[in-house]
């Protein structure tokens, strides 16, 4: 369809030469001689140029620029002018008027600035069409969506956000998101803040929300990172889906397929969920405790984010990678001159984790004389920085972990009973992965999901020969050496799925072994069958004769006689 074209100039022979001109460019053109007929062909029709005289009868042409602008009408604005100025052309542009035409005008430039004009109509029109088309997607996605600036200020948020988040349009855009995420638990502002970061997607699933207005609600997050032209970071886009029901339905049926961060259907994950739903809202001490790589952390991550106070500090002390010396710093902190190094003070871990939670990792290896220090600072939530006299009182939930068996330390001297009985108010005691097999397949699917994000794979699945033998191994180091393995498999399959020549050296060794026992058996079986006919038995394994006699020499099987 042509272009429609509104001149409006009280010059009768302007109009008629410029309609002339761009009748014979094939614009379809309507004039007028004053703003009030302006205004009525606009009533009528869609333009998608006008060129305005300046001057007009009663109302001038700046007034008629404002009229388009309020009325937000698409079409570009050109002034027509007898005397241009600076002033005046400026003012018109800054009013919003793609151009202006000093007179006389020519051919030339009427058309060049007509074909400039269509132009950026064109790529204003295309500019509207995909903001209309993300508005009507933000309007039916159910989810809240938020996209945010690279310093998280809010650019954008649907209308889902209000019921899910409590957030609405008006007060969310143009201030910091943090600003809008009162009284939450604020899980989803650190993955916000970590994709920002590292420019990598987080999920996370499971989450309670802990709003007052939708009480008990659970949601999962997702975040993603945006990038505008030449790869420069433009910010990102956060969306959270209500699982309430979901969550809801899963506890009902006992059959929770993760929590925050765990992946385990198994009636002993069941428990483990259960057991730190519980522990959500009481702020007592819990001692975590199971072999390497059980997942011991996630255990002490969850208790805290799904507290009361999931907005303050979660602070990690690893026992077992400090001297006494500087763990009793780390915990309490010390003053300047305390010892030799102490240059200024320091604020301990404690005093950091003032109003959240302190996470003791490997608390079995911590020194006798600590062990006391510990003990009293946990019935009195007091101590004193090193080389300092002054009390410092201080609310923190404590939660300990440790892979050793506490009940033979104690037996043996090397743990403290009474400090043992102080931090198990609660214990939870993670099963290894042998004894949940179960949970193996789900955790492959969780490794490839992730490990397909992180090396940018498809990977779909893993061979049935993988997965029977990942099922089948007492993996003595859990699901830390279960990811390791998939993390090995994933950097080595560059096609849809995962087979036993990706697999680290000690599983293929072991798969290898398994096939030779498989082998082995089936021969033996057959032969026994064939009262030692190999003929027969060779028929029976459905071989030939001499591939068989190979076997047999390879396996170093001998009969039985």
């Amino acid at each position: 369809m042509n272009a429609k074209i509104l001149i409006v100039d009280d010059e009768e022979n302007l109009c008629f030469t410029l309609e002339r001109f761009l009748v014979a460019e094939e614009y379809h053109v309507v004039t007028t001689d004053s703003y009030a007929g302006a205004m009525a062909a606009l009533e009528q029709n869609d333009f998608d140029l006008i060129f305005v005289d300046i001057l007009l009868k009663g109302k001038n042409g700046i007034d008629l620029l404002r009229e388009v602008k309020q009325r937000n009408l698409t079409g570009a604005v050109v002034m027509i002018t007898g005397a241009p100025t600076v002033e005046s052309a400026s003012a018109a542009v800054r009013l919003g008027a793609f151009d202006y035409l000093p007179k006389p005008v020519t051919q030339q430039s009427l058309i060049r600035v007509t074909r400039a004009a269509m132009r950026f109509k064109a790529l204003t029109d295309e500019k509207e069409k995909y903001r209309l088309n993300l508005a009507a997607i933000f309007k039916s996605v159910k989810d809240a969506i938020f996209l945010v600036d690279e310093n998280q200020t809010v650019i954008e948020v649907n209308a889902a956000a209000k019921n899910i988040c409590g957030v609405t349009r008006e007060k969310a855009v143009g201030h910091p998101i943090a600003a809008s995420r009162s009284g939450c638990c604020h899980i989803c502002l650190e993955a916000l803040s970590k994709t920002l970061a590292t420019r990598r997607s987080v999920e996370i699933e499971h989450v309670e929300c802990r709003l007052s207005h939708r009480p008990g609600q659970v949601v999962s997050v997702s975040t993603y990172p945006l990038t505008g032209n030449r790869n420069i970071k433009a910010g990102g886009v956060m969306v959270i889906r209500d699982n309430t029901r979901l969550a809801t339905l899963e506890k009902n049926l006992n059959a929770r397929r993760g929590f925050h961060h765990m992946v385990g259907k198994s009636e002993q994950m069941q428990k483990i969920y259960s057991l730190i739903e519980n522990l959500a809202d009481v702020r007592t001490t819990a001692l975590i405790t199971g072999e390497s790589g059980t997942g011991k952390e996630l255990v002490a991550e969850a208790i805290h984010y799904q507290g009361p106070n999931p907005d303050h500090l979660l602070v990690k002390v690893n026992c077992a990678a400090l001297s006494e010396e500087l763990l009793e710093s780390e915990l309490f902190g010390h003053v300047k001159g305390a010892f030799t190094g102490a240059i200024r003070d320091k604020i301990g871990r404690f005093q950091r984790a003032d109003g959240g939670t302190i996470f003791l990792d490997e608390i079995g290896e911590m020194s006798p004389r600590m062990q006391l220090h510990f003990l009293r600072v946990l019935q009195d939530m007091e101590f004193e920085r090193v080389g300092d006299s002054t009390p410092i009182k201080v609310d923190v939930r404590v939660i300990a972990a440790t892979n050793k068996d506490l009940k033979k330390e104690i037996a043996d001297g090397g743990f403290r009973q009474d400090l043992y009985y102080r931090l198990k108010v609660v214990e939870l005691r993670l099963p290894p992965l042998r004894e949940r097999r179960e949970d193996i397949p789900l955790l492959i699917d969780h490794f490839l999901e992730k490990f397909n994000r992180k090396f940018t794979k498809e990977i779909i699945s893993v061979s049935a020969d993988v997965r029977d033998l990942f099922i089948k191994h007492d993996w003595p180091g859990n699901i830390r050496e279960l990811e390791h393995a998939v993390e090995h498999a994933a950097i080595l399959c560059h096609g849809k799925t995962v087979t036993v020549d990706h697999l680290p050296a000690e599983l293929k060794a072991l798969a290898a072994g398994r096939r030779i026992d498989d082998d082995g058996r089936a021969i033996l079986q057959a032969l026994e069958k064939a009262r030692w006919n190999k003929t027969e038995a060779a028929r029976i394994l459905k071989i030939s004769r001499q591939s068989l006699y190979r076997k047999i020499q390879t396996l170093k099987i001998l009969e039985d006689r």
